[in-house]
């Protein structure tokens, strides 16, 4: 299955950031992608910069072998009635990454089945470095390869039951911002010890990335990369106590479980 076009439905923060990444990673060429935005001034600042960029949903799907849906979850289900006569008729490969939406829901609405995927990406798309996680609906093999493909070329995947969504959107979704505000805290305690804010924003930045490249290209586990740099008596153990004392894992576990049961009260 060759994709000579791919649609995006909502051009928005992270409608942009997937058009960056698709076309970043060579998996498309920008001429066959159309974005699609309601936003006046936004759609001109898209063509500006020279992308396909329409409002017509219905015209951006006609010709896609491939739809990805970024949208706010109360606006789905008037763009699925709007969508899916074209979507029934021509049956794409539909991407959701509509939050908190299920898939029973999104055929109700279609009074069809296509290929379905709900994807959670992470904002780290925009530059290949996104945790995606996705389950496979009414998809053959070939659609889900092609499906894990697209966002494998933009970070890491993982394909997980549906169940699972809400908690991969807190845990990808949310973690991205939690690992950020880390990174600032970091920043300004370097600023307090001595450095420029610029010198600790790329030492706090490296810091960050090296400590997930250890855990990924290594397979190991946090605390045994800790142990490397903790000795007896050091002022690593001193910091990371410290640390601890004043709540620091506890405080990172409770705003994952409080996004997390926000998602769930609200589906």
């Amino acid at each position: 299955m060759k994709l000579n076009k791919i649609a995006i439905i909502g051009a928005g923060n992270l409608g942009f950031s997937l058009a960056k990444g698709l076309i970043s990673s060579g998996l498309i060429e920008k001429e066959n992608l159309v974005l699609t935005e309601n936003n006046p001034k936004r759609l001109a600042v898209l063509k500006a910069d020279g992308y396909n960029a329409i409002n017509d949903n219905k015209e951006a799907v006609q010709q896609a072998q491939l739809v990805m849906l970024v949208v706010k979850p109360w606006q789905i289900d008037d763009l699925l009635q709007e969508l899916k006569t074209v979507v029934c008729a021509n049956m794409p490969v539909v991407v959701s990454c509509v939050t908190g939406i299920m898939s029973s829901h999104m055929y109700s609405q279609l009074e069809c089945k296509p290929p379905l995927f709900r994807v959670m990406p992470n904002t780290g798309v925009a530059i290949q470095e996104s945790m995606s996680c996705i389950s496979a609906h009414n998809a053959n093999d070939e659609q889900t390869e092609i499906v894990r493909n697209i966002f494998s070329q933009m970070g890491q995947v993982l394909f997980i039951a549906e169940e699972h969504m809400p908690a991969a959107t807190a845990l990808a979704g949310c973690g991205i911002a939690f690992a950020l505000r880390f990174i600032r805290a970091t920043i300004q305690a370097g600023v307090e010890i001595g450095f420029s804010s610029e010198d600790a924003k790329i030492m706090a930045a490296q810091i960050t990335k090296g400590a997930a490249e250890l855990i990924l290209q290594n397979n190991s586990h946090p605390e045994a990369e800790i142990d490397k740099v903790t000795t007896p008596k050091g002022i690593t153990i001193t910091g990371l106590n410290e640390m601890e004392h004043s709540g620091f894992s506890s405080s990172i576990i409770k705003g994952l479980l409080a996004s997390y049961n926000k998602i769930e009260r609200k589906s």
